[in-house]
């Protein structure tokens, strides 16, 4: 583990995304393992199946975070375009990969399958890149620099993960807690904001909900010094009773 944070960001491929035809499960799955390995994510991007942005957007964010984390577009279809993509953004060039044809071959003579061209489409993988297992479908995904990609399928998507977190060094893992109160987030605001102020390590998150007929506020705490945040939840505490109104635990010193 690193004593520094680390960070990530992710970037969902994919126009049925963006058209709403399909909900991403795939960036909630990735930010909650991400931080249980203490790996931070600081960034997620939604695009379009296109290249050049697909280019732009990896370029982008794997000069700014330590690890980059791609889903959907490595399929057999004609708009599976990642590879190409991803090979452009690093400047070399795309081939097929001879264990990736080799792990093909044999899952399909084992399921009596066709390996035609579209299916061999997905040995396709940029020079240099590292293979990653796919217990599921068997097509693998892959590695090159600090950029993973994954499939978009998210159980496809989750067993890559699971065989690629050994590779990943993580940071300070980050701790958070959330204190709720039958109070309106304008009562608690002036309170809230004087709060965050005294403690600008604690990231301070105001979220308001309607239950059994009453307005109420939820105080999400996050910070990587557990100490500082329990100060600050103390105080919070304090501040909810000044109010008129009593805390109500929901979670405690949680990764998260």
């Amino acid at each position: 583990m690193s004593d520094r944070i680390v960070s990530a960001a992710v970037v969902v491929i994919g126009n049925e995304i963006l058209s709403g035809r399909t909900a991403d499960r795939n960036l909630p799955f990735l930010a909650t393992r991400l931080n249980e390995l203490g790996i931070q994510l600081r960034e997620a991007r939604v695009v379009p199946d296109l290249e050049d942005e697909i280019v732009r957007a990896v370029n982008e964010t794997r000069a700014r975070h330590d690890y980059v984390f791609t889903t959907g577009g490595i399929g057999p279809t004609h708009d599976d375009i990642t590879g190409d993509a991803i090979a452009k953004a690093f400047a070399v060039g795309i081939d097929y990969h001879a264990e990736a044809v080799a792990i093909l071959k044999a899952h399909y003579a084992n399921t009596g399958a066709e390996l035609n061209t579209a299916r061999l489409r997905m040995a396709r993988v940029p020079a240099g890149a590292e293979l990653i297992d796919n217990p599921v479908s068997k097509a693998p995904g892959y590695q090159i620099g600090n950029v993973f990609v994954l499939a978009g399928v998210p159980a496809i998507m989750q067993a890559m993960f699971e065989s690629l977190k050994h590779k990943l060094v993580g940071g300070l893992p980050v701790r958070s807690l959330a204190i709720a109160a039958y109070l309106a987030e304008g009562a608690i605001a002036k309170g809230l904001g004087e709060l965050a102020g005294r403690h600008p390590e604690v990231d301070l998150g105001s979220y308001p909900f309607y239950r059994q007929g009453r307005f109420g506020t939820s105080i999400v705490g996050r910070s990587t010094d557990p100490d500082r945040l329990a100060a600050a939840a103390a105080e919070l505490r304090q501040l909810m009773r000044d109010l008129g109104a009593e805390p109500l635990e929901e979670s405690t010193n949680s990764p998260g």
